[in-house]
């Protein structure tokens, strides 16, 4: 690896079922399911250990069929965190060790981009979870409710994460012109949702109740920002390819393909 880092432990949470998607992570790239892509980006990431979490059968008998453990959890799951921890309990892991969340759904997530989220929750003892942003130089996706934007404190520590178009530039929004660029130095921040924590928190995940932000956003990371829990945010280069939400994401990955 080109940083030095901890050890730490990758989960995939896997769900068989998506509304948008039935079946995606089954679904062939390439001629590998793409939920082997997300295994082998993985195992190429230097974890300690990498977990392929499910609570359906198809799922498990197609990870064991491409040699990934597998640990099958509860199927009353709202998200991957809570799945998460459940898996950190079976496994017994440490308070202090760091678990890195891969979603299932991202077969092209640059491991750069594990490692620098990893590093950055690592070198702040205070923070008990990271996640990772890149800069916002579109207007449009500024103003893109689908586009989470995030704001950071001085020691790149997340304030608040948002649908709305943040920070606000009180005198240039309320007169900018239509599809008017952003200034180079403004300081808009994309999420990306690459979340790493400390098994600790996530040991006491399932005792911090919703927030009135997380309902209201329908951004599950706010339930720890209105606990007080520090989140730390690493910086990205740039937007890495998207994931497959639908069929078409899924072509499009495809055409990335030698």
């Amino acid at each position: 690896m080109s940083v030095s880092l901890p050890d730490f432990h990758i989960v995939i949470p896997a769900r068989y079922a998506s509304q948008r998607f039935p079946q995606k992570l089954m679904a062939d790239l390439g001629g590998k399911p793409v939920l082997q892509w997300v295994y082998e980006l993985a195992l190429h990431a230097g974890a300690k250990s990498v977990t392929i979490a499910t609570d359906h059968q198809v799922i498990e008998s197609a990870a064991k069929g491409f040699g990934a453990p597998v640990v099958m959890t509860r199927d009353d799951h709202e998200n991957g965190t809570e799945r998460l921890a459940e898996v950190a309990s079976i496994m017994g892991w440490q308070q202090d060790e760091i678990i890195v969340n891969v979603q299932g759904d991202e077969p092209f997530l640059p491991v750069a981009l594990i490692h620098a989220t990893v590093k950055a929750l690592a070198d702040d003892a205070e923070s008990e979870m990271a996640t990772i942003a890149c800069g916002i130089d579109d207007v449009d996706e500024l103003f893109n409710p689908n586009v989470v934007k995030v704001v950071c404190d001085e020691k790149q520590r997340a304030l608040y994460f948002s649908r709305a178009p943040m920070p606000w530039d009180r005198n240039g929004f309320m007169a900018r012109a239509e599809h008017q660029p952003l200034p180079a130095d403004f300081p808009a921040l994309r999420h990306i949702g690459l979340y790493v924590y400390r098994a600790s928190l996530l040991a006491k995940y399932a005792s911090l109740p919703m927030s009135p932000l997380e309902q209201w956003e329908k951004l599950e990371q706010l339930r720890f920002l209105h606990q007080g829990i520090k989140v730390q945010v690493a910086k990205a280069d740039g937007l890495p390819p998207h994931g497959v939400d639908t069929e078409e994401d899924l072509e499009a990955l495809r055409r990335l393909l030698p």
